[in-house]
């Protein structure tokens, strides 16, 4: 069933992709969410499209997406989607590449297959459960980095502040994607050591790269080094840490939650 579900996704994604790149660059019509930040156009019309193919293909999955209202229907579902139809919506609008449609297949609570796609670099990444997680069709390792020294993180400036971090600042080199999706991608394919928000994240923005990374080698909990669970009653998660295995303890020691 994973590879079934991979499959659907990928197809999913990458027609949801070309929809997306009509409203890019296009000044789409934007609306502030309360608590939320932006939407646009053109999350709304990847969003129809996602539901109506996705849900035509699996009326019997349960359903959590960005763009739609949430439902306690999904709680007593065995699988469900769970979906962020543009994630990076800030860099969307400012006509930045790094934009991603984000899918995941949730079973129990965790991922079993996910996709995440960069419509405007078509730069697709891929995992299932007990299978390879792959970067358009190619094998993905997360990196051997062993300790904080010479570590590259992708996280906010405002996640580095110093009251976060009882055990004294890391000093690492640090990134920034606006895409909480890819930034756990970069950390599957190895092109970064770790990332990590501090801040509560939504199922949405989360359920599939986690998955990419996971399978691809790196450690991948919350903040406080607890295990990611999804299909909560409130779907968030305290935060994500996401490593290489020779830096996720030393980043989780640091931060005050060290074993």
């Amino acid at each position: 069933m994973p590879a079934r579900d991979l499959a659907l996704l990928t197809e999913a994604a990458r027609s949801a992709g070309a929809i997306a790149l009509r409203y890019w660059r296009q000044a789409p019509k934007v609306w502030e969410k309360p608590g939320q930040g932006p939407v646009t156009e053109a999350d709304l019309a990847v969003n129809d499209h996602l539901r109506g193919l996705l849900r035509g293909a699996r009326p019997d999955y349960g359903w959590l997406s960005e763009e739609d209202a949430d439902s306690p229907a999904r709680l007593g579902q065995d699988r469900l989607f769970v979906l962020d139809p543009i994630d990076g919506t800030r860099a969307f609008i400012a006509g930045e590449e790094t934009f991603a449609v984000s899918l995941a297949v949730v079973r129990q609570g965790q991922p079993m297959a996910g996709v995440v796609y960069l419509p405007a670099l078509d730069r697709l990444y891929t995992a299932s459960a007990g299978g390879v997680a792959l970067k358009d069709g190619q094998p993905i390792r997360a990196s051997g980095q062993l300790g904080i020294e010479g570590a590259t993180l992708l996280t906010t400036a405002a996640a580095m502040a110093p009251e976060h971090w009882p055990g004294g600042v890391p000093d690492l080199k640090r990134s920034f994607r606006a895409s909480l999706a890819y930034r756990l991608c970069l950390v599957a394919e190895g092109r970064h050591d770790g990332m990590l928000t501090l801040r509560d994240a939504w199922e949405w923005d989360i359920a599939a790269g986690a998955l990419i990374a996971a399978v691809a080698g790196a450690q991948v909990t919350d903040r406080t080094g607890a295990v990611l669970e999804f299909n909560r009653p409130h779907p968030q998660a305290a935060g994500v840490i996401a490593a290489a295995p020779g830096l996720h303890g030393a980043l989780l020691a640091r931060l005050g939650h060290g074993g």
